[in-house]
């Protein structure tokens, strides 16, 4: 049986097909039409993965979309009708887009459907609808190891449900109970990356990345004033001091009360209060989360977690959940974004409505997320050739240990190869690299490569075997979900005076023997990288270490800030003149800045991304 999975018209639409139970293809809208979180109709997305399996859309038996798009509109008529007259103008600007388009979301899919298959009405495939949560329990459990565990869902919102809990077993998903709208964590965390001015939906990951170099002052003040936690997790939210329930604003003059001043404005110096915010509420995360977890774990008695929804995306709380939660296995999807949800609904509709059993297995069923497309090398040879570059064409033998080689000698190297990752974070195959051990390779990377904010960290890749050796972790982390702490002897204190510095002063210190990829906090955001899923990339890391005897590097997405990581081969080539990577690998092509025909100096370019 053939189904297509979609998720559409919020943020982040995707496309993925599961054919008898098997994941074939998954990608995100974004990465073909280069608009970040793009939240149309993912055309192109279908188009893959139809082309990916040989099939046409008059041969997919069924058509799922993740979410009910009615129970959404209902619970935003009484929403507003429980606050009036208090949010009128967002009513006005919410309900003729719902009148208009949302609320006959079923004719839109059709009549999309129908002009991407080039097809009759008649011929179109069946058509279904999970709910929200749903496809993101889905997408956790079926995919994961487990024959049996605990599925907990936490994101903004779905139809209703902003948190709920499943129970997996075999080929079923069990609801046990949920928190609804308005009382969110995800919207919560999502008012404080508006309040430190980041966007909504793509600035929480720098939320989090900015909360180590602030202290948790605000976080009694956060739950005294803000949220109503329970001892079992469970939790209300003052919504006097929020905006996002009627409002077009996250915050109101309330919140700026509390915290001493309006929002920040974007793009604006970050200050120390901002450093402070994102510290406080990434705490009250991490105590909720954990909280929930011994609720969970005490409610159902598994040993097994598996996650999803936008709040399983923050690396720090699972970090802690690992260490301190009561859970033996947790297991994260790696898109736990809505773009999962497309792949969660598929499954849904395989396992759950047809009733399909699920094989036992001892490892995921995500094939390391390498979900996406991948380029032939006559195919990458002949974009090349139409773009002008020079290059050299080696085999592999030769291409790791020279890649090795340059990598050891400080130079920053695009990464392309294999099938494009599904879900945010780019794993090996449309990445970034260099040598961590290197002093300078985080602002390097950071301010001439990806013209992005300075604190901004970065990941290391390390083979799985010698995780451990490097960090305190026990377990692979092959989707870069978990935080850890590095080993106490690669460490380097910071002195007496040291210690004294605050917030981005504290950026230049260095950290570990290993400072492009140790936080301010000694902590690293990991990805195990393992030759059954990524042999190439595990082979490079390895030569690497034969090389300089670190078994890790460092590892960011294809991408500048405010583009989609890299889809094509010409995608990668224009990211790699336009910034100041040193080379760029496509398969078995290299390619040396230097060697290139000189690029226009055109700072136009920058425009085609909104900054995020």
């Amino acid at each position: 049986m053939r189904i297509l999975g979609i998720s559409a018209f919020y943020h982040d639409s995707a496309a993925a097909l599961v054919i008898d139970g098997t994941i074939v293809a998954a990608a995100q809208e974004e990465r073909f039409s280069r608009k970040k979180h793009d939240a149309r109709f993912p055309a192109q997305a279908i188009a893959y993965c139809l082309q990916a399996a040989g099939l046409a859309l008059t041969d997919i038996d069924t058509v799922v979309f993740y979410e009910k798009p009615l129970i959404t509109f209902e619970r935003l008529l009484e929403t507003y009708l429980a606050y009036a007259p208090r949010g009128f103008k967002s009513f006005l600007v919410a309900m003729p887009v719902w009148l208009k388009e949302k609320l006959y979301l079923k004719s839109i899919l059709k009549r999309e459907l129908r002009e991407l298959g080039q097809c009759e009405r008649s011929q179109l495939p069946q058509l279904l609808f999970t709910e929200h949560h749903q496809s993101h329990a889905a997408s956790a459990f079926f995919p994961s190891p487990f024959e049996q565990a605990a599925v907990l869902c936490l994101d903004a919102v779905g139809e209703w449900a902003t948190t709920s809990l499943w129970l997996g077993q075999g080929n079923q998903l069990i609801p046990q109970w949920e928190i609804n709208f308005p009382h969110s964590l995800g919207l919560l965390y999502s008012a404080f990356t508006y309040y430190a001015g980041f966007k909504v939906n793509s600035g929480e990951y720098k939320l989090m990345g900015l909360a180590p170099y602030g202290e948790p002052i605000y976080q009694d003040l956060i739950l005294q004033n803000l949220v109503d936690l329970k001892p079992d997790g469970t939790f209300r939210l003052n919504l006097s001091y929020f905006n996002y329930a009627v409002g077009l604003t996250m915050t109101n003059r309330k919140f700026d009360e509390l915290f001493g001043g309006p929002p920040r404005q974007a793009e604006s110096d970050i200050t120390q209060r901002e450093m402070d915010l994102a510290a406080s509420v990434q705490a009250v995360v991490e105590t909720i989360v954990l909280r929930l977890a011994q609720t969970v774990q005490r409610e159902t008695g598994a040993e097994n977690l598996c996650l999803a929804g936008g709040v399983a995306l923050n690396c720090v709380a699972n970090g802690r959940l690992l260490r301190e939660g009561p859970f033996k296995n947790i297991w994260i999807q790696p898109a736990a974004g809505d773009a999962g949800g497309a792949l969660g609904a598929a499954l849904a509709i395989w396992y759950q409505y047809c009733d399909r059993p699920r094989p036992a297995s001892t490892t995921d069923h995500m094939q390391g997320a390498y979900l996406g497309p991948s380029f032939s090398p006559p195919a990458i040879q002949r974009s090349l050739d139409a773009l002008g570059a020079t290059y050299q064409q080696l085999n592999d033998e030769t291409l790791l240990t020279q890649v090795a080689e340059i990598l050891a000698q400080e130079n920053v190297v695009g990464w392309f190869q294999g099938r494009m990752e599904f879900g945010p974070r780019a794993l090996g195959n449309r990445s970034i690299i260099g040598d961590p051990r290197s002093a300078k390779m985080q602002s390097v990377m950071n301010l001439k490569v990806k013209y992005r904010e300075s604190f901004r960290p970065f990941a290391p890749s390390v083979l799985a075997e010698r995780v451990s050796d490097y960090f305190q972790i026990d377990r692979a982390s092959p989707y870069m979900l978990f935080v850890a702490p590095l080993q106490t002897e690669l460490q380097i204190p910071m002195t007496a005076e040291q210690q004294q510095l605050f917030g981005i002063e504290k950026l230049n210190v260095p950290r570990s023997t290993i400072p492009a990829v140790t936080h301010v906090d000694y902590s690293a955001r990991i990805q195990t990288v393992h030759g059954s899923t990524n042999r190439r990339y595990y082979d490079l890391i390895s030569r690497f270490e034969q090389k300089t005897g670190c078994a890790l590097l460092v590892n960011t997405s294809f991408n500048v800030r405010g583009e989609p990581i890299v889809c094509t081969p010409e995608d990668a080539y224009r990211c790699f003149m336009r910034t100041e990577m040193d080379y760029l690998v496509v398969e078995n092509f290299v390619l040396k800045k230097s060697d290139q025909k000189p690029w226009a100096k055109d700072d136009a370019w920058q425009q085609e991304f909104e900054l995020d």
